[in-house]
Formats: C-alpha cells, structure tokens, sequence
C-alpha cells in the first residue's frame, strides 16, 4: 500500500441504481424507486447534491434495464424549461436545471444483477486507481450531517476503505452486515462522530453470535485495490458478489479498514413506512411547507383514535 502522504484524494462517486425496487411495486413497476418523490425531488437527487457537497462532483450511476427514466431526470429538457420561461416561473425554471447542474452524471449499465460487489466492480475504468465512494440510494442523510465529508477525511488520513456504521442495537443486527472493532480509540479525522478501526465482517449475524450491534449503511468510501478484490470473490449469500465480502479479503489482507459511527439524521426510504416517515420528517423542516404542516400534523394526531380501537 502506498502510505497516506502519496495517496492520491478521493473525486469521484458511484451510485448503484440497478434494483427493480420490488417493495414498492406496483408503483416501481414503471418508475424506478429513486425516482419516487421524497416531498418534491426524487430520492436520488438527494444522493447526488450530497456527493457533490463533499467535494464528489463527478458521479457513475450504474443502472440496469427499466431505468431510462433516471437518465432523463438528469438530462437538459430545453422544450420544459422554454415553455416555464414563456410563464416567467423562473423558480420552477431553476428548480429543473438544478439536477443537471448539480454534478456531472455519467451512466454504465450493470448488464446482469450480481450483487453490490458486481455493480461496484462496472466503475471501475471510471474510478481509475483513486479512492472513490459508493453511496446507496436507500439511505438519505441530512444535508447538516457531514458523514461523507468525515469518512472521506478518515480514508485520506488512514487509507484502505472506510465504511458509514450505525448502532442498531443487539436485537436488530440480524437485519444487517455487522463489524467486529477494535476496542482502541482513533484520533484524527475531525471528531464529530466516532471513528473505529475494524477487525473483522460478517453479514447478518444471530444475535447471539454478534460481535457488535454496530451494522454497515450506505456509505462507503473504498481504496482501488477493492476492484481487484472483487474480482477474486465468489458469490455469496443469495448467490450474488457481496461488497462486504471483498471488503474483507482486503482487510485480511492487511489493508486499514475504518468505520465512522454515524450519530447524526439518517432517513430510511428502503421501505414503506420508513419511506412515509422521511417524507414527514423532511417536509416539516422546509420553510415553505414546515409552518403549515406542523399544525396540521398536531391536530391529525391528537384526532387519531386509541391504539387498537376500531377506525370506523
């Protein structure tokens, strides 16, 4: 490994975008679930304004069939903006560009769904030997919360890879890919959340074999030698090529793998209730919606019935 002074910093992102999104059918059976509105801009959106807030302003999506759609939300519609210009709606105006200019979006099909792993591993002429991150579409983490800023200082302090970590608690780790650390404390790197040194991977523990209640989210941020890596891995659970699973070929390897304690608001569009949830959370903060909403929102739940009672 090169040593941290020669390394060269992190400038670019990959966003795997090739799910079929299968727990929100049917409304994913025509629109990509990053395409679904969290309040007014799509989930994905989110993803890539945060990209290019770190400092990660040229962004790989890799897509898969029956997502045309997402290359066209990130496309120039000069027919759209000419029509909002004739109205003189220069909000809606800025409001349209403001996914095409807030990186610079490329696309590479998966070609065949294999697993995170593999849908990595189609970056990698991209990516070239630079560290780069991966950030996944289900995890939404708040604009004020520099996670990804914080990891991409600890790859650049420590080098090898750094992954996003979040205390799920013992009962809920079996839902989750689970790190095992080192009990030393890390210093560096900005101190806003913890940072940990990881000794070993396993994905989806019982709960009585855990070694942490610490569970992998969406962020990463991966040395180059991760492609090689992935290439030496064989499929594992579900038969896919696991992202985890060359993580930790390259840890037992010898490679630094970090973890950064996320403490911050992370918003869950993975499933349907976690998904309305965000939508709520996020809406009630906007200071053209929040004034309105809140009050309503106090007087729609002080007229909920009991729990358990009848909704007649």
């Amino acid at each position: 490994m090169s040593s941290p002074t020669n390394r060269r910093p992190a400038r670019k992102a990959v966003i795997p975008v090739a799910g079929m999104g299968t727990r929100f059918l049917p409304a994913t059976k025509a629109v990509p679930k990053e395409l679904l509105p969290v309040v007014d801009r799509p989930a994905l959106q989110y993803i890539v304004e945060e990209s290019a807030r770190a400092g990660l302003a040229e962004v790989l999506m890799v897509t898969g069939r029956g997502k045309a759609a997402i290359e066209d939300f990130f496309d120039r519609t000069p027919e759209l903006e000419a029509a909002l210009e004739k109205k003189g709606d220069q909000a809606r105006i800025d409001a349209v560009a403001e996914s095409t200019d807030v990186a610079q979006v490329h696309f590479v099909r998966q070609g065949e769904a294999k697993g995170l792993g593999h849908a990595v591993l189609q970056a990698a002429s991209f990516v070239g030997d630079e560290p780069f991150a991966v950030l996944l579409g289900d995890d939404l983490i708040d604009a004020r919360d520099l996670l990804l800023e914080q990891m991409l200082a600890v790859q650049a302090e420590h080098g090898g890879c750094v992954v996003a970590l979040l205390d799920v608690g013992a009962d809920n780790i079996d839902k989750y890919g689970c790190v095992a650390v080192d009990d030393a404390p890390q210093t560096g790197a900005g101190d806003a959340d913890q940072v940990v040194a990881i000794t070993g991977m396993v994905e989806k523990p019982k709960k009585e074999e855990a070694p942490s209640s610490l569970a992998i989210i969406g962020r990463y941020v991966l040395a180059p030698e991760i492609f090689d890596a992935i290439r030496s891995t064989p499929p594992g659970r579900g038969g896919e090529i696991q992202l985890t699973d060359a993580i930790l070929a390259l840890l037992e390897q010898g490679v630094p793998v970090h973890g950064v304690v996320f403490s911050g608001r992370r918003y869950d569009t993975g499933d349907k209730l976690d998904y309305l949830k965000a939508v709520v959370r996020l809406a009630v903060e906007r200071d053209d919606l929040g004034p309105a909403l809140r009050p309503w929102l106090r007087s729609f739940v002080g007229d909920l019935p009991p729990e358990g009672a009848s909704q007649a």
